[in-house]
């Protein structure tokens, strides 16, 4: 669809399915002069939009407004958006945004951008890095203080933790949510990506599916086409989609997007992502066929590096039901911590810089998401070949022995 919707010179080709063709047209007849390189309206695409509902409506069960839906040029637009909408005046206490630890960067990153109060919360990494309902209300107690309370955010899959949430723990969050009238940020972009059969549901299925008042919690959702089986990072499509709020949320939203001009061909990505092609139609079977592969190859991977990590001494890391990363445990000895704390560095820095100079192996040291006091932990993708793992981990090994009886 992107090649024939950028150069649309191919249609005159037999190589393309006619169900492609057929999906290529539609979208490019929605665009003004047919032309990916016209300017759109500023929510995003209104036949785009309105695919965007059809998939939610197919994936929760539930009627989807396309007017709440509004594209996004990938999920980190759709994060700073739901942001803003929730910031409290110059005069009053800063708006309280509560994000889990470990976290991905770029919530402390914009909330520090915009003037707003992080609030951590702890995963439970001990029960597979779960939400405990008693450290939600900790973290949210000791912060009323300093802030206005104002939203709490869920990564579901987990990035960097890799876990997916059950649906009796996703019911504690949104009652904890509403009972503590905190919009809910559901980032929900790795919701294809889930391994050992686990069910992924989402935010919005498991709060409709409730009795009130907590099916009228306050959400906003995000996905992206950087993830799945996709993974176009670079064409940035995604989009946000809000349920619940007053009818003046949805029109100053509509207002703060009067401001963009949101890229043509990340509205194509994502209509790929959410109206892919369905049975009886020419590339049904290829298109399942290739995404099994991906996502077969995928929760081997996942089972494979869970294994071999947990096999090394000094080393824990939980398995991994969702996302694209392990988030291993390592347990540095205390000549170490202290060697760390002379050079500046913290003690997981200290070991990852080691481990890339002396293996060439680069991974995210845990500091850099956040992690419990005195726990030190690491980053790493799935996404390498089965072949190109094993290799990585018995060379890890040799460097991991090595550091420890180096510093015991």
């Amino acid at each position: 669809m992107l090649a024939l919707c950028t150069y649309p010179e191919l249609f005159n080709s037999p190589e393309f399915p006619e169900d492609v063709k057929n999906r290529a047209r539609r979208i490019l007849n929605s665009f003004l002069a047919s032309s990916v390189g016209s300017y759109t309206d500023s929510a995003g695409n209104e036949t785009v939009r309105r695919d965007i509902a059809a998939f939610i409506e197919r994936r929760d069960g539930f009627p989807a407004d396309y007017r709440h839906v509004f594209f996004t040029a990938g999920a980190t637009e759709a994060i700073e958006d739901i942001l803003q909408l929730v910031l409290t005046s110059p005069e009053e206490k800063p708006a309280g945004i509560m994000i889990p630890i470990p976290q991905y960067p770029i919530y402390s990153a914009l909330i520090a951008k915009h003037g707003a109060h992080q609030i951590n919360y702890y995963l439970d990494e001990d029960n597979d890095w779960s939400l405990d309902l008693a450290e939600l209300h900790r973290a949210l107690d000791e912060a009323r203080d300093h802030c206005t309370p104002r939203m709490l955010c869920v990564i579901n899959p987990g990035n960097p933790t890799g876990q997916v949430l059950n649906v009796e723990n996703m019911k504690e969050i949104i009652r904890f949510a509403h009972d503590n009238r905190l919009v809910l940020l559901a980032d929900e972009v790795y919701q294809e990506n889930v391994f050992r059969g686990k069910e992924w549901n989402s935010f919005r299925k498991v709060i409709m599916s409730m009795e009130a008042p907590y099916c009228h919690t306050e959400l906003a959702s995000c996905h992206s086409a950087s993830k799945g089986c996709i993974g176009e990072c670079g064409l940035r499509g995604g989009y946000m989609q809000l349920i619940n709020f007053a009818q003046v949320v949805y029109d100053a939203t509509a207002k703060l997007y009067s401001t963009k001009h949101p890229g043509s061909l990340g509205q194509v990505v994502i209509d790929i992502v959410v109206n892919p092609p369905v049975s009886g139609e020419p590339s049904h079977d290829t298109y399942m066929e290739e995404k099994k592969k991906i996502f077969d190859s995928l929760e081997q991977r996942a089972k494979l590096i869970t294994m071999l990590f947990n096999s090394i001494e000094g080393i824990s890391c939980r398995p991994i039901t969702g996302a694209l990363y392990a988030l291993p445990r390592v347990f540095i000895p205390e000549r170490a911590v202290d060697e760390a704390a002379k050079c500046g560095m913290s003690p997981d820095a200290f070991y990852c810089f080691q481990l890339l100079e002396d293996t060439g192996i680069c991974v995210v040291p845990g500091s850099g998401f956040g992690q419990r006091p005195g726990t030190y932990h690491f980053r790493i993708t799935i996404l390498p070949q089965l072949d190109v793992i094993e290799e990585l981990v018995a060379r890890f090994r040799v460097f991991h022995m090595k550091f420890l009886k180096h510093w015991k």
